[in-house]
Order: C-alpha cells, then structure tokens, then sequence
C-alpha cells in the first residue's frame, strides 16, 4: 500500500519539478516532441498513446492504492499498467504532473444531452417550463438536430473532465434519431450506455419502437466502439391513473423485452410529492432489481427505501435540476444509510445551464449538510466517489473504471492546481468539490486517448460546434413558432 502523504510532501515535489522549469500543462519528455499527433482539426479522435504521468498527485479512488504524492501513471495500450513513483517505462510519452491532481474520469448517470441544443430554455411561466418546452420544440427535432445536441454535451463533458456518461436518450422518433445520436457519442470519444428512450408526446399507452430497440440490440456492435458504449432502456415506466398507479401494458411490454435481451433499465419515479408511492408499485410489481437504476427518487417512504435497497437498485441525483424545477431534496444520507449505490447526473443542461460535475458534487454535499444542519454529515471525499468509483457502481462498469488501478481502462483527468481559483493546495478532496472549476480541468483521456490536452479538446473544433449547433437551435425554433 502506498504510503499516505501530506500537503508538505506534496507542495516540496511540485516546488522541486517547478525548479527544473517543467511547465505545468503537458510536455514530452527527452527532445520535447510528441509521439503522437493529439491534435485533430478533422475531428478523428488521436490515436492511443502509451504515456506516463510523473511528478502528480495521484487520488487512485482505490482503498488500496490510497494519494499518491509526487506519484506516477504509467498507460499502454488504453489500460493503467502501473501506478506508483518512479515507475520505470521506456518508449511512451512522458506528460508533467507538476501541480497537477490526477483522478479517474467522473462518471455521469442520467443526461438528456440531446435537448442541450435547449440549453437554458426552461423559462419563468408555466407554459414555457421545462416539460412543456422540451415537448413542443422535441416534437420538431429532425436527427441532425439530435446529433448537434448530443455532440454539444458531449464535448462540454469532455471539457469538464466527465469520461463517462448515461445518454438517457427520451426522444427516439425514428431509428435514424438513435443512430444520429450514437454517431455524435463515437465521434467525441465518450464512453458511456446509451438508453433508448421514447418521442417527446409518446402515447402513454403505445410502446416505443421495440423492434427497432431489438434491431439496435441484435446489431450492437456496429455501435459499441471497441466496447466504449452499451445499450439500455429509458423506460417510462408510465402510470395509468393516480390512484391505480399500476403500469401500462405499453410499460410492461418495454420491460419485459429489455429483460429478455439482458439489458439494463432505467426509469424516473418519485420525482414530485404528487408522486410519492411509485417506489411502493415498482417494488409490488417486481420491478426493482441491480439493473434497474432509478432516477431523482426523491420521495421515498422507509419501506419503500427498504425495498430499494434490498433489490440493489441503484439511484440517480441530479441536484441543480431538482432544486431548479422545484421537485425537492435530494436524501443523499438516507441512502448512503440503507446501502443504496449513488450516481450523480446532469440531467439536463435546459433546467441546470451547465454540466458541471464539480458543481454537482458541491451540491450533492451542501445540501445534506444543510438538511441535517451539520458541517460534517458528508465528506468531501464521499462525495468525490460518487463521481468517481461509486457512480462507476451504479452503472456496473466499475471493472472497467472509476478508479486508477492498474488492469482498468485509461480514463482519468489532471486538473491544474495552479489557477487562481485553487492556489492554494490544500486538502485535495475538498479542493475537488468545493473550488474546481471545468476551466481547471487541464487533461483528458478516455481509452488511452488525449481528448483535452493543455485545456484545449484535441478532437473538436469548438467553434464549429458552437457555431452549427446555433443553426440548429435557430431552425428548431422557427419550425416549433417559439417566438
């Protein structure tokens, strides 16, 4: 096990690099010249780079492993080979660590990234709310319109050092919108399970287009990219009265065929106070299980919490949309009581402007601390693995990521110490959660890919997307009359 360190061990290697005039952003080693061309104005992602980080400060999110000061990450082939100090590796490109913390990829759980084209776009009255929003201009969305808004939150994921992402994909109005949609996933580089979900203005009691969820299942590897994306069900999950609340016969048919093809589900429930009791029917209907992961669940009676955690299922919290559309507090510290496994989510850029897993975090933490009027009921590192190695739980990759432990994928990020913004080093998990920013997300690599280098993607022209998703946000606008 590696020794734990201290803030003074930390700050003497940085002072002891920064005395060699090692810069802080990346740089090859020996002649200074990259093995590999990280750069890709074309948009193809960079190819794998067998490298190794020297000289950071490694947060594994491994119990084993422990921080590692002035540690190494040695990566070839996509996969951590080693972690340490002074690892020994000939032929890979060696990237500064200086002042850098280096921690695995964050792990997002629930997105609607094709509706960030309606970033913002919830409005002040009820008729311009989020759902009646995103329903009226979703309707309109052609699957050009899908892959612009997917690929605009696919690279503000990147940028802000999230690898990993939970595309719960609610308006499939056709099979081109889902391959649209899976095209601007692979073309960014994310890994992550793409849901298939149903349009905008579905039928409650109209199943979604199961043969052609079928189709996409049976034909999963012409979309998997070397097994960076999976396929699951948005489930609807959909009720047929207040009273009843007993599911559709649409809702049992999408669950049943998700079942029969082994993939997992996910559904949004108890979301309001006006639905409370859901949790009560998914349990009596036998709809929890481990790989039925459940969204916001916010209302929950102690049994009904039982029964969640009993059947494993994990749960979904998006703060800033939660609190924004007014469905209420999340209960971090009851779950975390009953064992339930905990992921944190964007949700959905048009109600939290941003998708920032930073702010998340600190979200997550204050809010608890907050209802239970206790500066001290969630750690910040507690929270820091629900973005990290818990979240990779919640949506069973965790053999894969989540952690930096050798025989994982190389999905990590170095955020740089040095902005202003965190100067000075302090406590690296409170640093995480409580001051960074996406701006200080130096480097990105997911598989073994440089995807952000310097704070710049290597595999997108920013001001192109920005430029065509506008276009896109404009045409969808005029043909949805929203003045």
């Amino acid at each position: 096990m590696a020794r734990r360190v201290t803030r003074r061990d930390f700050l003497g290697a940085v002072a002891a690099l920064s005395a060699l005039g090692l810069p802080g952003s990346l740089q090859a080693a020996g002649k200074g010249k990259a093995r590999h061309k990280h750069a890709r104005p074309d948009g193809k992602l960079p190819l794998r780079t067998d490298l190794v980080i020297r000289g950071a400060y490694v947060m594994t999110m491994d119990p084993g492993l422990g921080d590692i000061a002035d540690g190494d990450v040695l990566v070839r082939g996509g996969e951590i080979a080693e972690v340490g100090r002074d690892i020994k590796a000939r032929g890979v490109e060696t990237l500064a660590g200086a002042g850098m913390i280096v921690l695995p990829g964050f792990v997002e759980t629930h997105w609607h990234m094709w509706n960030t084209l309606l970033r913002s776009l919830s409005g002040d009255k009820k008729e311009r709310g989020y759902f009646p929003t995103v329903a009226a201009l979703g309707k309109v969305f052609t699957p050009d319109d899908m892959y612009q808004g997917t690929r605009l939150a696919a690279a503000e994921a990147i940028n802000g050092g999230i690898t990993f992402v939970h595309d719960w994909c609610h308006n499939v109005r056709a099979p081109e919108y889902a391959e649209a949609d899976l095209r601007a996933l692979k073309e960014c580089g994310l890994r992550g399970r793409f849901s298939y979900g149903s349009p905008q203005g579905h039928p409650a009691a109209q199943p979604i287009d199961l043969a052609d969820f079928e189709r996409l299942s049976r034909d999963w590897a012409r979309y998997a990219h070397d097994g960076l994306l999976s396929l699951g069900l948005a489930w609807r999950a959909a009720f047929t009265d207040a009273t009843t609340m007993l599911p559709t016969d649409a809702a049992r048919k999408e669950f049943e065929t998700a079942r029969r093809l082994r993939l997992p589900i996910s559904v949004h429930v108890s979301n309001s106070r006006s639905r409370s009791g859901q949790i009560a029917v998914l349990a009596r209907e036998n709809f929890l299980a481990s790989d039925v992961q459940l969204i916001h669940a916010i209302w929950f009676t102690p049994e009904e919490l039982k029964s969640v955690s009993a059947a494993g299922s994990p749960i979904s919290l998006s703060p800033f949309t939660e609190l924004r559309i007014g469905f209420g507090f999340p209960k971090t510290g009851d779950l975390i009581t009953a064992g339930v496994p905990i992921g944190l989510s964007v949700d959905t850029t048009a109600l939290s402007g941003n998708a920032d897993m930073f702010a998340i975090m600190k979200a997550v933490q204050n809010v608890e601390n907050a209802l239970t009027e206790n500066e001290f009921k969630l750690p910040a590192r507690r929270v820091l693995e629900f973005a990290t190695i818990e979240g990779a739980r919640s949506m069973a990759v965790d053999a894969a990521v989540g952690s930096l432990k050798p025989g994982k994928r190389a999905d990590l990020i170095m955020v740089d110490t040095r902005a202003v913004n965190l100067g000075v080093f302090s406590d690296p998990a409170h640093l995480l959660v409580e001051a960074a920013q996406p701006a200080n997300v130096d480097t990105v690599v997911i598989d073994g890919r440089i995807l952000k280098r310097n704070g710049k993607l290597t595999a997108i022209d920013v001001q192109k997307l920005v430029s065509e998703a506008n276009a896109a946000f404009a045409a969808v606008k005029t043909r949805a009359n929203w003045l």
